[in-house]
């Protein structure tokens, strides 16, 4: 990676393109950018409309990495999201199906056309629908990954709702899908609207916006959507130039692809620092979504993102934090009320309890191959970062907080009342007190 440290560090960089869908630490970074500074952003859909453009490697298409003076390899970056606006008119999605005749392993890695037989081929677009993804060079259709179900949605002005449309209008839409998706100059997707799915028809959806991928960059080229233990699994042992082993894939990756609908304006992430400088990236910003992810995929819109970074020095953990919006936490996780620390006071006197413990959220994110492995995950990070025991993280997580599916198959979220003497000795107490007002 290219020495950004010589330059003048800025108070804000504004984002103005994409990677190949890899993140690699040996490329240049944006930036940099002051610590404390301001990251601002215009980003392009994720999921769908890289998974149907086959020279896209990492089946995402998320924002250039950001240089964060002073981040060193063991630190955090502390993410503020001050917001996050929705500029797509439309989009589609859907349930996906698999055709391990368009890939060389992977879908969202290696697409390949079976008739050419090159991975990574180039394509164009004619006319409208699934076969509408055609190869360069031998003019077939290309498509790893085809709907099983899906539909096309428009938003309303205010950005509160949408409403899924019928095959008359997605093929309207269709006509002009890159404007209607409000693709970013630098993007290199397809639109998915150019299939104009329409199964569901006339259903109203609530917008609720938020990333999917927001985070730093892993320590070894991989990508962008395998940034994470469930879909980085696929890496393992794979066909193509970006396999890893399970040691490597768990030493390099930063767990930027979490898909929790949480991670939404008024959030804070605090994020590892695994390359000098944190390269900071976002994208896969999503319209809505329901816990878990259910379907595979979700509504992928194009988007404006404000981002405030601050170096968290000698963090003690691989993977990222979440402090939520209080309205976001589980009701177990939430500060107690003055009503509800009288009453304890008053047990506490009756029951000769000498100190009642002052504690505070926090959401630590477990990621694996699948769910059990993932909340294993997270519970250890979890009593790794504030020094307790498993045992205590699942007590803790069992009469003060929840399990949270971020992604199925496996991201889920530790979320508890944790002591705020532990968060202060993990350096994340103030964050958590400015977070709720404690």
């Amino acid at each position: 990676m290219a020495d950004t440290t010589v330059i003048a560090a800025k108070r804000s960089v504004v984002v103005d393109g994409f990677t190949n869908s890899v993140l690699d630490p040996n490329l240049p970074m944006l930036g940099p950018l002051q610590n404390g500074g301001t990251i601002i952003a215009n980003t392009a859909p994720g999921c769908w409309g890289p998974m149907i453009t086959p020279k896209l490697r990492g089946g995402h298409e998320v924002t250039k990495p950001v240089y964060v003076e002073g981040a060193e390899i063991g630190d955090g970056v502390i993410i503020r999201i001050r917001d996050i606006s929705v500029t797509s008119l439309a989009t589609a999605s859907g349930n996906d199906m698999v055709s391990n005749q368009y890939c060389l392993g992977d879908p969202f890695v290696a697409a390949r056309c079976p008739t050419c037989d090159e991975v990574w081929p180039e394509t164009h677009i004619e006319g409208v629908g699934q076969d509408s993804v055609r190869c360069n060079k031998c003019g077939n259709p290309i498509k790893p990954f085809s709907i099983e179900h899906g539909y096309t949605v428009v938003f309303d002005i205010t950005q509160g709702v949408g409403l899924t449309v019928d095959s008359a209008a997605a093929k309207r839409i269709a006509q002009n899908a890159n404007q209607y998706a409000s693709l970013p100059d630098e993007s290199a997707q397809h639109s998915i609207l150019n299939y104009a799915p329409a199964d569901l028809v006339g259903a109203i959806v609530r917008m609720r916006p938020f990333l999917g991928q927001l985070g730093t960059t892993p320590s070894k080229a991989m990508p962008d959507s395998h940034n994470a233990g469930d879909f980085g699994s696929f890496l393992v042992g794979a066909p193509h130039e970006y396999a890893l082993t399970a040691d490597e894939l768990q030493q390099h990756k930063t767990d930027g692809h979490m898909d929790i609908d949480a991670v939404r304006p008024g959030a804070v992430m605090v994020c590892p620092v695994k390359v000098r400088g944190a390269g900071v990236y976002m994208g896969d910003m999503h319209a809505s979504q329901g816990d878990g992810e259910i379907a595979g995929h979700t509504m992928d819109v194009a988007g404006s993102v404000t981002l405030q970074v601050e170096v968290l020095k000698n963090y003690n953990n691989d993977g990222p934090v979440l402090f939520p919006l209080l309205e976001d936490l589980p009701p177990l996780a939430r500060p107690f009320s003055d009503e509800e620390k009288k009453r304890a006071a008053m047990l506490a006197q009756q029951w000769s309890v000498k100190k009642i413990e002052d504690v505070a959220p926090i959401s630590v994110i477990g990621t694996a191959a699948n769910m059990n492995a993932a909340i294993l995950n997270g519970l250890e990070r979890a009593a790794r970062l504030l020094e307790m025991s498993v045992a205590e993280v699942r007590n803790r997580a069992t009469i003060n907080g929840a399990i949270e599916i971020g992604r199925d198959p496996g991201v889920i979220q530790v979320t508890f009342l944790a002591p705020l003497s532990s968060l202060d000795k993990a350096g994340l107490g103030d964050i958590a007190r400015q977070q709720y007002n404690l």
